[in-house]
């Protein structure tokens, strides 16, 4: 899903080479999950942020398929290559450093943290756990919401109700009418994020940044809160 030097998504004829190989065409569904889930929502946000339309994600992922007993294999496809054309990337879904800068203190724009609360206090800048890498500095972008992402969760992974989404978002004084951008630090748990936002609640001026806080906590000269 990343170039393999730069730090962003194939170029459109990379990607449809990629997919091409696969045995993905440009009509073909395709269906992400994930171990850990929010992995699956990463393919999922990439795949439609570079142009691919029929793209899904697999509500629970492989821990509530797993749960239910439904059949596995370890058996890899030798998928046959088909042709794939070069699509038009979907630019409203992504928001990138300056659009962040852009977005601070402004009244009609929302920050959220999708990291855990020890990220977003400072106190570290990977989740527990894990080793303490991937930023300069520990904090958050001034002005972000807290909002955990597996808040937006039921105990086997699947998405809360509507209902209960926005009840999560009106507590944080979100309802839909901002500019909402995503964060968390690799961008997988803000993924999640998005598609609970934009494809379960339908809030439509809902993005991703990327970049997260791996960038943010790194670049020189922009501000952080702890």
């Amino acid at each position: 899903l990343w170039d393999p030097l730069v730090r962003d998504f194939p170029a459109p004829e990379e990607f449809a080479r990629r997919c091409g190989g696969g045995g993905i065409g440009n009509d073909t569904t395709v269906v992400f999950y994930g171990d850990v889930i929010q992995f699956g929502t990463y393919g999922w946000w990439v795949f439609a942020y570079c142009g691919h339309g029929p793209v899904r994600v697999l509500e629970g992922g492989r821990k509530r398929w797993v749960d239910e007993g439904r059949p596995i294999t370890t058996e890899v496809p030798s998928p046959k290559p088909v042709a794939y054309a070069p699509a038009a990337r979907n630019e409203h879904m992504r928001a990138r450093r300056d659009d962040v800068l852009e977005a601070l203190g402004r009244a009609d724009a929302v920050l959220l943290d999708h990291r855990s609360a020890e990220e977003y206090r400072g106190e570290l800048v990977a989740p527990p756990g894990t080793p303490n890498t991937g930023a300069e500095r520990a904090g958050r972008i001034p002005g972000a919401r807290h909002l955990h992402f597996t808040d937006l969760l039921i105990a086997d992974e699947s998405f809360k109700s509507a209902d209960e989404l926005e009840a999560l978002l009106a507590a944080r004084g979100v309802t839909g009418g901002e500019d909402i951008i995503c964060y968390c630090r690799l961008s997988h748990r803000a993924t999640l994020a998005y598609f609970a936002l934009s494809r379960i609640l339908g809030f439509e001026r809902v993005r991703s940044y990327d970049g997260s806080w791996t960038e943010w906590g790194s670049v020189v000269g922009v501000p952080i809160e702890r």
